[in-house]
């Protein structure tokens, strides 16, 4: 079961530090403004309910539509690698104009579902949240029962969206008690750990593709 803790651990705290919730706050709140508690608990089920389906269906159907471009898995690891650590540094060092958490053109004024776009997604489920899913989903091979490795994966999705919506449920609490310097502080060290765990991807897509090419000298 040593892999398969492992498969837990690295996918929830990935997707966790991925989805931010923290960064997501200010959003959520604002374009809930002036909504009840009630309509705020609903928005965050329904946005954390549509974003762990798309996870979950990455999670399953991931390689087949790997298979169907011709993508090997070791060009997933990479490119998701470098992916996650895009965005790392960009958490880590964040731009000076200040519209990290409005990235992809988010306000308050957007029409349709808020539940899916923005929050849903790209905030929950955006590339890294993609890269991540299929990344690990790629080391399941690895373990010796499959099943038991996407079953570790799929409770780390799960973990990870209820954690997420907690945070939205008491986003007021939460940004009175931490205020801006702490979700600063917070998304700073989050974008460190999600940089060194591009970099672990990265390195496992070399080596695999090393080996699967023949590079290495016999």
């Amino acid at each position: 079961m040593g892999l398969e803790l492992k498969l837990f651990i690295g996918t929830f705290t990935t997707l966790l530090a991925v989805t931010n919730p923290l960064e997501a706050l200010p959003v959520y709140l604002k374009l809930l403004d002036g909504q009840d508690q009630q309509a705020h608990r609903r928005v965050a089920l329904r946005s954390c309910l549509y974003a762990a389906v798309m996870m979950l269906f990455f999670l399953v159907f991931g390689r087949l539509v790997l298979k169907i471009f011709g993508v090997p898995l070791s060009m997933v690891r990479i490119v998701g690698g470098i992916i996650l650590m895009r965005i790392g540094f960009s958490l880590f060092l964040p731009s000076s104009d200040g519209t990290g958490s409005d990235e992809g053109g988010v306000n308050s004024k957007q029409g349709g579902d808020i539940a899916f776009v923005p929050l849903a997604m790209p905030l929950m489920f955006g590339p890294g949240g993609l890269a991540t899913v299929i990344g690990m989903s790629t080391m399941v091979k690895l373990s010796e029962s499959g099943a038991v490795s996407l079953l570790a994966i799929f409770a780390a999705i799960v973990a990870t969206m209820f954690v997420t919506y907690l945070f939205l449920v008491y986003a007021k609490k939460i940004l009175s008690r931490i205020g801006p310097l702490g979700i600063d502080a917070a998304t700073r060290i989050v974008g460190f750990f999600v940089s060194t765990m591009g970099m672990g991807l990265i390195f496992h897509g070399l080596v695999e593709a090393i080996g699967q090419y023949g590079i290495l000298a016999k």
